[in-house]
């Protein structure tokens, strides 16, 4: 049996700049960072032949191309299995669809999970590269890279993506004390909404292909609010950090109509009220978890949770996809 963990995500700044529409002209940048809750794929080969698929459905099929589940038909098929035999469980700690980036989590896995069944070794970089290959290239989703490459990678990584489809990973050059500070006062709650990112990024993908003035200011800007959160948190400036969250949540609302709503723009207000210095919903937006960083944790904890927002409570992951048992 081999089993896979890969790590979700929180991005820092810069996000929305990795969608191939955006960055082959004009190059994208974004920090990410890897966060303790996880997606984790179990591959083993059971006794009877077929495909068996357990996730939050079960399928037993003969054939590789009749596998409903987009994602992994297309790694089997990747992998070119031609006489299949396998067992795929899959689990997770927190639901799709709530902006932490659990697809291109789960895709890392998968493929980690199954190249280990293979006795094959991945690096990084090309682990993520073969995760955008399946759900950029060959099922077409409008998505950016950002989330492939921070499962394969982990840590706190600045992306850049080069117009040629190459991408620099680079750790954040951030002290320890810093990381410690973000770790303890980025909170994540939950709105209860959760969304398809894919139908978010459609509109700016399909903007940005029609050089849409306003969109493509607003991303040129949000890649600059990303560079600007590199040098805040490399110098130690978590709160010039935290101003910088909220003038890049406020440019991110007017990339489309579903990226907020009513109510989390009162849950934002309520936030900023009691204790955050600046937030954003994690994500492509329009639901999810929204983060906020603290000057008073105590003061902001309470206002959410009286309002009826869980907390998820994280740390940093610094290992990226890994096999855990194999």
């Amino acid at each position: 049996m081999i089993i896979t963990r890969s790590p979700l995500r929180v991005s820092l700044g810069g996000g929305g700049t990795d969608l191939p529409s955006y960055y082959r002209d004009h190059g994208g940048f974004l920090i990410s960072a890897a966060i303790d809750k996880y997606v984790f794929i179990t591959v083993m080969r059971p006794f009877t032949p077929g495909i068996f698929l357990k996730y939050s459905k079960l399928e037993h099929v003969e054939q590789r191309d009749d596998v409903e589940h987009p994602i992994i038909r297309e790694a089997i098929q990747m992998l070119n299995f031609k006489t299949p035999q396998l067992e795929i469980t899959t689990l997770a700690d927190i639901p799709a669809g709530t902006g932490l980036g659990s697809s291109g989590s789960f895709t890392t896995a998968l493929l980690k999970a199954l190249y280990a069944h293979r006795r094959k070794l991945l690096h990084p970089d090309e682990l993520a590269e073969l995760a955008c290959e399946i759900e950029i290239n060959r099922l077409q989703e409008p998505i950016g890279k950002q989330d492939q490459y921070i499962a394969s990678y982990g840590g706190v990584t600045c992306f850049t993506f080069n117009p040629d489809d190459s991408v620099q990973a680079v750790p954040l050059n951030a002290t320890v004390e810093t990381l410690f500070d973000l770790e303890d006062n980025l909170l994540l709650f939950f709105t209860g909404y959760s969304r398809s990112a894919g139908s978010i990024l459609k509109h700016q993908k399909t903007q940005t292909q029609r050089s849409d003035h306003d969109m493509l200011k607003n991303l040129h800007y949000v890649k600059e609010l990303g560079l600007r959160s590199k040098e805040a948190l490399e110098n130690g400036k978590t709160v010039q950090f935290g101003e910088i969250m909220h003038e890049h949540w406020e440019h991110k609302k007017k990339r489309s109509g579903g990226m907020s709503n009513p109510e989390i723009d009162e849950w934002y207000a309520l936030g900023r009220a009691n204790g955050a210095i600046g937030g954003k919903l994690v994500g492509a937006g329009g639901g999810g978890f929204l983060m906020f960083y603290a000057a008073d944790r105590s003061r902001l904890r309470h206002a959410m949770t009286s309002a009826g927002l869980e907390e998820v409570r994280f740390r940093f992951d610094f290992e990226g996809t890994k096999v855990l048992v194999g």
